[in-house]
């Protein structure tokens, strides 16, 4: 892996002087967002980084070769590639031995967060357990990568088109302890609050630093998950919300999708049917998780 692995200059040597760095992964801006939103947010974020103390490090697959810490012009290659495909962390050696370049999701960009060295990574929506999933076992590999990988991992929750409960049930079974951002609400990425609770809540980035050093002293590897609910001027009305996600759960089931087919169809009914205002949500939800996955990533190097 260390042959095929490559840490981007900044990065490294961020990394050896210890200071501050904030993964990224780059499926918002290779098949999340239209062109040329997608670009423009994927730079932003890396701006917003540097500008908050820390140096980010987005994570992708370039001509088979993972990367921790990509430039400006490999994002901008992976943002207008239609050939970039979307890799999780199985999908990992086939990229690297087929030399493609990929997207990689929250499984894939944690774990090669980890084998550089950074310790906190920002996304937009955790992957989570789906509808259904009693009879279909359709769970995003993004939970059992995370129970493996002592990170802190900054999202605003699981998006709500998944199994909420369910996503919380296995959460705890796999040990991966849940702070809620200034609330105990648990938020659903499009609405502030999922109408579900946890049990603890954080005020600060220095306590999530000190929930960090405890967990390390007592050996534990799992991932502390910070959920960070999208500001309330920014989320989608709960009429709205509501409405549009029962309509599109009915004409997923009336068409008969299922399996890995049911996520794009439901995000992209909720997409059509709010004339891209969840599109905005995403942007504003990413927006905040990057703020605040900074903001940690400081108080962690202190």
């Amino acid at each position: 892996m260390t042959d095929i692995l490559r840490i981007g200059d900044d990065v490294r040597a961020a990394l050896t002087a210890g200071t501050p760095v904030l993964a990224l992964e780059s499926t918002i801006f290779t098949h999340g967002l239209p062109r040329p939103r997608n670009l423009e947010v994927a730079l932003e974020a890396e701006e917003r980084v540097r500008e908050l103390g820390a140096v980010p490090a987005t994570i992708g697959v370039v001509g088979g070769h993972p990367v921790v810490g990509l430039t400006a012009a490999e994002i901008t290659q992976l943002a207008n590639d239609d050939r970039v495909v979307k890799a999780s962390l199985r999908d990992l050696p086939v990229a690297a031995a087929k030399g493609l370049s990929a997207g990689t999701t929250v499984a894939a960009t944690a774990y090669l967060a980890h084998r550089a060295g950074v310790r906190v990574f920002s996304t937009g929506g955790l992957g989570g357990v789906h509808r259904g999933a009693q009879e279909s076992f359709d769970e995003s590999a993004d939970l059992p990568t995370l129970a493996t990988l002592p990170l802190v991992v900054v999202s605003a929750g699981v998006k709500s088109i998944l199994d909420i409960p369910l996503t919380l049930e296995r959460l705890e079974t796999l040990n991966l302890a849940v702070v809620g951002y200034r609330t105990t609400n648990y938020p659903g990425f499009y609405i502030a609050d999922s109408g579900h609770d946890i049990e603890y809540a954080v005020d600060s980035p220095a306590e999530v630093a000190r929930i960090v050093a405890a967990r390390d002293g007592l050996g534990i590897s799992s991932t502390l998950l910070v959920a960070n609910p999208v500001a309330p001027e920014h989320e989608l009305p709960a009429d709205i919300h509501d409405d549009v996600l029962a309509r599109a759960l009915a004409a997923a089931e009336a068409e008969g999708i299922a399996g890995h087919d049911t996520t794009p169809f439901l995000l992209d009914f909720v997409q059509r049917e709010t004339d891209g205002r969840s599109l905005d949500v995403n942007v504003e939800v990413y927006r905040g998780n990057v703020a605040l996955g900074a903001r940690i990533a400081v108080a962690l190097s202190e």
